[in-house]
């Protein structure tokens, strides 16, 4: 009636309760009273020696049990060991992608082993379901239906503090989740150079999330009517009340309008609150396009996203006109902070932004890349408080700026940063790591008394963080320390740990 699927590799014929035990372990069974059937006998008794093997009901066994009306699919699942249940969605009575759903809330890390084993044993390597990929002790009750599918475990990324950084006059330690060396202890070193001049001072000078909808319309005469529309007072406050009907959060702030033949693009841009907002306001542009169709029912909505946004991808638009939290931060640092700290000149400096941020950016033809390395320190704080890092292309646009000042002592340094896209509520930040970093910041969900403020607060501390990568990595550039300190910090040595040295080192004497 059932098969045989493994044997004890002890020898012995007395029953031993504890190799009973790491066999139920090994074979993973949900509630082994239910689901080992007991091993056939001649006399209707297992022996000892019977009771050491295991038993895989078979295919119509299992399938009996799924199916039985009388329970829900949940309770029938808890019925069957693992490998049972892989036997069911290896003949198509189960789906991978449905497990969480169908073991129910109480048994979600279940339903990631299972589909390890499902695709692992699918798969040309056959690796997944023994690999190192961690998948244990994970709160997978915040990743369903939010931030993941098909979910197989999850992937750890080692978690650095820079700074602390004063910013606005109070001080931040920088969280960054990262695997390239030197990173976190460069920008340490440019939060102490900044810190040492008095800290960082940021101005917020836009909020607003966009989505650019692309619409056709049956010739260029009625996409021009629209467009006159969607620009006039009437049109404006009519797609307002729409748009701000669908949250109390989302509040239209403009819109933009384009035309390329008959197709029309709207640029709406919204404040969203601490949420990044993408969700909010595709949900508000929709209600909005509703209310115009209204208007012009021939009108055809070809995508939501026309692209116009624009999101994910570099863009003129966003670096001309923003998107997401739009800040600028500034710091002046004495000329013998520089020298004692930093290791090189304000002059050197200043010579050598020019030239590598502005003039050689300018020459390979970049938008919003004139600066040396913002996207390595805004990716890894995206990555450790939960933020979209795919957002990463438009989101670290920067201009770096530098110049003396002070009669040429000191160095007065800034960021530009258009397009910070951050949130602090929704998406990857309802994960417990990540809400613990941003807890940590103090910027943990929803302002409760300013909608918005602890997002703005993240996109300051990004930037003024951006501030102290930028210095730092181009003081390495300009003192000739890069490559010694990549060296000694970034190098795989696994069993023999680089010994720790300055970042970039003073010459020796």
């Amino acid at each position: 009636m059932s098969t045989l699927t493994a044997q004890s590799s002890t020898t012995t014929t007395s029953f031993s309760a504890h190799a009973l035990d790491l066999k139920l372990k090994q074979v993973r069974l949900a509630h082994p009273e239910q689901s080992l059937p007991s091993p056939p006998s001649s006399n209707g008794a297992s022996s000892p020696v019977e009771r050491d093997y295991f038993y895989l009901r078979s295919l119509k066994e299992c399938v009996e049990i799924y199916e039985d009306e009388n329970r829900g699919k949940s309770e029938s699942l808890a019925m069957l060991s693992d490998e049972e249940v892989v036997l069911l969605a290896d003949n198509g009575k189960v789906a991978p992608h449905a497990l969480e759903k169908l073991f129910g809330m109480n048994e979600l890390e279940r339903a990631v082993r299972v589909r390890r084993a499902i695709i692992s044993r699918s798969s040309a390597t056959k690796t997944l379901e023994s690999s190192s990929i961690p998948y244990e002790n994970y709160d997978y009750s915040r990743v369903i239906g939010a931030c993941c599918e098909n979910v197989v475990g999850y992937i750890p990324i080692p978690l650095g503090v820079a700074g602390p950084l004063n910013v606005d006059g109070t001080s931040f330690p920088i969280p960054m989740a990262t695997a390239e060396g030197t990173l976190v202890a460069s920008t340490s070193r440019g939060c102490k150079a900044l810190n040492a001049g008095g800290g960082v001072s940021t101005v917020l000078v836009g909020d607003a999330m966009t989505r650019g909808p692309a619409i056709d319309f049956p010739s260029i005469k009625v996409a021009a009517q629209a467009k006159a529309w969607v620009d006039s007072a009437e049109g404006y406050a009519e797609m307002k009340a729409a748009f701000e009907s669908t949250s109390r959060f989302a509040k239209l702030k403009s819109l933009k309008t384009a035309m390329a033949g008959r197709t029309m693009y709207i640029r709406f841009a919204t404040t969203t609150g601490d949420a990044m907002g993408m969700n909010m306001i595709s949900k508000g542009t929709e209600k909005a396009l509703d209310a115009m169709q209204a208007r012009f029912p021939s009108m055809v909505v070809l995508a939501l996203s026309g692209n116009y946004c624009t999101d994910k991808k570099p863009a003129a638009i966003n670096w001309i006109e923003g998107r997401g939290k739009s800040v600028v931060a500034e710091a002046v640092i004495p000329g013998h902070v520089v020298k004692t700290v930093l290791k090189t000149t304000v002059g050197d400096l200043c010579n050598l932004n020019v030239k590598k941020n502005l003039i050689g950016s300018a020459m390979a033809g970049s938008i919003g890349g004139f600066n040396a390395h913002a996207s390595n320190i805004l990716t890894a704080i995206f990555l450790a408080t939960g933020q979209d890092p795919a957002q990463n292309v438009e989101s670290s646009m920067c201009m770096t700026l530098m110049e003396p000042t002070n009669n040429g002592e000191d160095l007065l340094c800034s960021v530009t940063m258009p397009c910070i896209e951050v949130g602090t509520v929704g998406g990857g930040t309802v994960l417990a790591a990540q809400q613990g970093v941003l807890e940590m910041l103090g910027v943990k969900g929803a302002h409760p008394q300013h909608p918005g403020k602890n997002a703005q607060t993240l996109a300051r501390v990004i930037a003024s963080a951006v501030l102290a990568g930028e210095l730092s990595l181009l003081s390495a550039l300009a003192a000739g320390h890069l490559i010694k300190a990549h060296m000694a910090h970034n190098r795989s040595q696994v069993t023999t740990p680089a010994a720790s040295v300055p970042v970039t080192p003073g010459p020796r004497v």
